[in-house]
């Protein structure tokens, strides 16, 4: 989910999600409630009681505390999977780092580099998709590389290289719409963690973003996700929009998978 959706889209939204779909073995639907819309509860459970998907993952404005009582009530079963924070830096205000000798980025990644880099990064990110018992851990992990893997043929990722070594230690995906740049991927191989590696990867982000023109670079993590918030806010983020994450399964596939 991009920034875009969370505030510039349809109040609500349903979409078919078919790469998930493919990847989970069962139907997937994304629901998404924008900020600020002023979206009644009813919309949403219109929404849901109209599906046909196996698993609806629906993401909301956090504000909306009283909503998951009612989405209990819907013939599905829910299940609460964390919340998605969402940064924003005003392009130009970052911390950024004194530029060091050993290492530089490049915008041109191999995508054997990506699928290791991704691997080394995300393998033990604790995403929504956990909270899921259909969903294989493997599956959702494999998801995370064939995104990055798209966003970097399309020219849109960044890649903290050592220059000694030549390995990659460090990989930001990106989507760059208008005037802003958001994050959709990004982090630090466990090997480079702790050097201030992260802080160069988000200054090489701003610097492109700078470059053509943006006025703004966003990204988000899940809630839990305590340690790269505080690098964030560091660097100058400041938190802007908090959604809750609730996952809808048909019941009966819950079920049968204990059987």
């Amino acid at each position: 989910m991009t920034w875009h959706d969370v505030i510039e889209a349809d109040a609500v939204r349903a979409e078919e999600s078919p790469l998930e779909s493919a990847r989970f073995g069962c139907s997937v639907e994304r629901l998404t409630v924008s900020a600020g819309t002023g979206a009644p509860f009813s919309t949403v459970r219109e929404a849901v009681l109209e599906s046909e998907a196996d698993v609806i993952v629906l993401r909301y404005p956090a504000e909306h505390v009283g909503w998951f009582a009612g989405l209990t009530a819907l013939g599905r079963t829910a299940v609460f999977a964390d919340s998605l924070v969402y940064w924003c830096l005003v392009a130009g205000r970052g911390r950024a780092p004194e530029a060091t000798g050993d290492l530089e980025v490049t915008e041109r990644v191999t995508p054997s580099a990506v699928r290791e880099s991704i691997l080394g990064i995300f393998s033990a990110y604790g995403n929504h998709y956990l909270a899921n018992p259909l969903f294989d851990p493997a599956d959702a992990l494999a998801g995370y590389r064939e995104w990055a893997l798209r966003s970097a043929a399309e020219g849109g990722c960044l890649a903290l290289r050592e220059r000694d070594t030549g390995e990659v230690v460090g990989l930001a995906t990106l989507s760059e719409r208008d005037r802003r740049t958001e994050i959709l991927l990004a982090g630090v191989i466990s090997r480079a963690q702790g050097r201030g590696r992260y802080a160069h990867l988000l200054a090489a982000v701003e610097g492109r973003a700078l470059a053509r023109g943006a006025d703004e670079v966003v990204i988000s993590t899940q809630g839990h996700n305590t340690r790269v918030q505080r690098a964030w806010a560091r660097y100058g983020f400041e938190p802007v929009q908090t959604l809750l994450t609730v996952h809808l399964i048909r019941s009966r596939l819950l079920r049968e998978r204990q059987r």
